[in-house]
């Protein structure tokens, strides 16, 4: 069984705090495998102010988390530049792997 080792990266922040630049450096310039990105319907920070989804709330300022990974070098070559683009505290990074490499295809055009 062939695997991979690989870094996860989610950072977390709110539709309003750069989330277009962040995606534009990950997707254009990084280049990344792939990104995902998932919306809360809320949630709070340090601050202890609560975003939220609920319909009383006219602007929309929805907490996101935005999740991708790559290779653990390729990682740290890319997250200084994230760290300008984020506030402290809003990135984690673990350890991860991908198994059964070679039963499936690494070169498929189809995303999961």
């Amino acid at each position: 069984m062939t695997s991979a080792q690989v870094t996860m990266v989610r950072i977390y922040l709110t539709e309003s705090q750069g989330l277009k630049e962040l995606l534009s450096y990950l997707h254009d310039e990084s280049r990344v495998r792939g990104v995902t990105v998932f919306r809360a319907i809320s949630g709070f920070g340090r601050s202890g102010v609560v975003h939220s989804s609920r319909l009383l709330y006219g602007a929309l300022d929805l907490p996101v988390a935005v999740e991708f990974f790559d290779e653990p070098d390729r990682v740290s070559e890319i997250l200084p530049q994230v760290r300008t683009l984020v506030e402290p505290w809003h990135i984690v990074t673990w350890p991860a792997e991908i198994p059964d490499l070679d039963q499936s295809s690494t070169d498929s055009e189809d995303d999961p």
